[in-house]
């Protein structure tokens, strides 16, 4: 386990007995975990609705189109990365994913790009892969709007245009903080 988990366990505890409220953390451990398993079959049912959507675009080209708008962006993103098809289809494959909110159907493909970009000994383009999977700009906050939903809300993906603002922000940023740690490179 890593040093800085076991750190905040033991500060947790430390805490929990210096305010003196065991009872008032065993009951919010309790409810916690009650909250959880009520919460999870929600949350399951919402993931599987959105990969059935995700295997649908894909089956039905909406994928492979969304990848073809997406292949000059990307060579110019990965310019290594692209000179491999598989590499090239793996990343387009993950970012469209990640654009519609997908994200746990993202990750198979990032982890196939990740691979073909150390493959290809394009080191300082999986960071940009990491940056692009962190901060990726969502078209559609499936995910965020699912948890939304079956927490009660009237109108869960009304945090749509925030989201496209926020990521968008946290998009460039990143891409600036990659550029320059890789010292202007990719």
């Amino acid at each position: 386990m890593d040093f800085a988990i076991i750190s905040i366990y033991f500060i947790s505890i430390l805490a929990v007995l210096l305010r003196g409220g065991v009872a008032e953390a065993g009951a919010a451990v309790t409810e916690g975990t009650l909250d959880a398993l009520r919460f999870a079959p929600q949350l399951a049912a919402a993931l599987c609705l959105w990969s059935a959507v995700a295997e649908l675009l894909e089956r039905g080209g909406a994928a492979a189109g969304l990848s073809r708008l997406m292949t000059g962006p990307l060579r110019r993103l990965f310019p290594r990365g692209a000179r491999d098809g598989e590499t090239l289809s793996a990343l387009s494959e993950n970012l469209g994913a990640n654009m519609l909110g997908l994200g746990n159907a993202a990750t198979p493909a990032g982890i196939r790009a990740a691979r073909g970009l150390v493959r290809l000994g394009a080191r300082a383009e999986l960071n940009t892969l990491v940056v692009l999977n962190s901060a990726s700009v969502q078209l559609l906050p499936t995910t965020a709007a699912s948890l939304r939903a079956s927490l009660g809300s009237a109108s869960p993906f009304d945090i749509t245009p925030a989201v496209w603002v926020s990521s968008a922000l946290a998009l460039l940023v990143g891409l600036i903080a990659v550029r320059a740690l890789n010292g202007g490179g990719s």
